[in-house]
């Protein structure tokens, strides 16, 4: 039986039933929904509007509702019009007229606004864990790579001498503000708006935030128009997932091209490789490929929810329906993708010589050479200049500003010494950059030590 059937008469054109319903994909609220269904229910029973009795029958008909659907005595029918509407039924099948009487100052606007409030905060949480495993993994991997010198790269250049380190550590940053955001948005999904009725309220004098205290949410809508028509907490959290796969999608491609013969700066675990079908020497990073591929799909469900909203008139409309499928889809993937990568990357094996025969041989101690002569009185555009021919006579003899005899050196520049090769070593290089932030392998640890506290975990 549909909720609405009695301004209605004759049978629904299955083809309306097939765009109308819900269940296929809001079945997974039911928990939510019958927790927020006790919750109105004590309500009711509170200010008087259902007898102790009534209330006592309803909540336990919930509660062994919850309980059915839980342990699998009770399969959800997938027929009903929604998941309201299938629990609705089933308490009024299980315990008769009182059943009847649980949606008395309630309308299925506010009801299921307050069910993917809820809903979303847990998946919030879910979601949070998930990336603190991720960013414990890159401080966890970090540890171990303090020493290991690499090339830092801008435009794809190799540009100056860093740490594994410390590139791990740049991503556990980006982590710890998506950490932030959803944290942030979670104070504002965890506001109740049961009580807004359809739109304009309920004439019965209800306690809109006894139901909001039973629940565990902050606060209460403060105008019932708004309650059961807006959104932007679930666009919210579709924007810091899409932001947050970016850090991931990022994170992913440089895992594959580190996986390349080009680099071959890191070997994935055979338990997070794919091979070829046709070209038996394959290995390839699927994972990474797939985590920077399903980033688009994230992307496309916010843009799906903000078009579906965007030009909405006051107060609830049909349209916003949309919202769960775009929903539930983001977060599925971005669970998905934060399970896959922390032990993908425990598992994965980085080559520290190879970095570091890279970074010899990509003059990223030019800044240090030049620096070098800054230190010695020469004006910083004069050593700028003075190092990148020296650079170009590196190149000319196919050696490094390390081999790069002092003969050559001195006739470039007379102030030049047998310092300067101490001056350029790539370790001394990335240790002498102690600023806070950089990559010395001080600086990194106390990053390191940093992310871990706000974590709470032990450094």
């Amino acid at each position: 039986m549909k909720l609405w059937s009695g301004r209605l008469s004759g049978d629904v054109d299955a083809r309306l039933n097939a765009l109308n319903a819900s269940i296929g994909f809001d079945s997974r609220m039911y928990r939510q929904d019958i927790l927020g269904s006790i919750a109105h229910a004590n309500m009711l029973g509170k200010i008087g509007v259902l007898s102790p009795e009534a209330q006592a029958e309803i909540t336990g008909g919930l509660r062994g509702i919850l309980e059915d659907i839980d342990n699998g005595k009770l399969e959800i029918d997938m027929t009903a019009e929604d998941i309201h509407t299938f629990v609705e039924g089933e308490l009024t099948r299980r315990i008769g007229t009182n059943g009847k009487k649980l949606h008395t100052a309630r309308s299925r606007n506010d009801q299921v606004a307050l069910d993917i409030r809820l809903y979303l905060a847990e998946k919030i949480d879910g979601i949070s864990a998930l990336a603190k495993d991720f960013v414990l993994a890159l401080c966890e991997t970090a540890k171990g790579h303090l020493h290991t010198v690499m090339s830092g790269y801008t435009h794809l250049q190799r540009a100056q001498p860093i740490t594994l380190a410390h590139w791990l550590m740049a991503y556990a940053q980006m982590l710890m503000r998506d950490l932030d955001r959803l944290s942030d948005c979670k104070k504002r999904t965890m506001i109740s708006p049961l009580g807004s009725g359809a739109l304009a309220g309920t004439t019965y004098p209800l306690d809109r935030m006894y139901v909001a205290e039973q629940l565990g949410m902050g606060g209460i809508s403060e105008n019932s128009l708004d309650g059961v028509s807006d959104r932007d907490f679930a666009l919210e959290l579709l924007s810091d997932l899409s932001i947050m796969m970016m850090h991931l999608s990022r994170f992913s491609e440089e895992i594959c091209m580190w996986c390349s013969w080009e680099f071959r700066f890191v070997t994935l675990s055979d338990s997070f490789s794919t091979g070829s079908s046709i070209m038996p020497q394959k290995k390839n990073p699927d994972i990474a490929e797939l985590v920077r591929g399903k980033t688009g799909r994230v992307y496309g469900d916010l843009t799906t929810l903000l078009t579906a909203m965007k030009a909405l008139p006051l107060a609830y409309n049909k349209d916003m329906q949309e919202d769960k499928e775009a929903l539930f889809d983001a977060i599925d993937t971005a669970e998905l993708c934060l399970e896959v990568l922390s032990p993908m990357l425990r598992s994965a094996a980085f080559h520290p010589e190879t970095m570091k025969r890279a970074a010899a041989q990509g003059f990223i101690n030019a800044t240090d050479c030049a620096d070098y002569l800054v230190k010695k009185g020469i004006p910083f555009r004069d050593a700028y200049s003075i190092t990148g021919r020296l650079v170009n006579r590196c190149m000319e003899l196919n050696c490094t500003l390390e081999t790069l005899p002092m003969e050559e050196y001195k006739s470039a520049c007379p102030v030049f010494e047998q310092d300067i090769y101490a001056a350029i070593d790539l370790l001394n290089c990335v240790c002498l950059r102690k600023v806070d932030g950089g990559p010395a392998p001080e600086a990194v640890a106390k990053q390191i030590a940093s992310v871990l506290a706000r974590l709470g975990e032990d450094a």
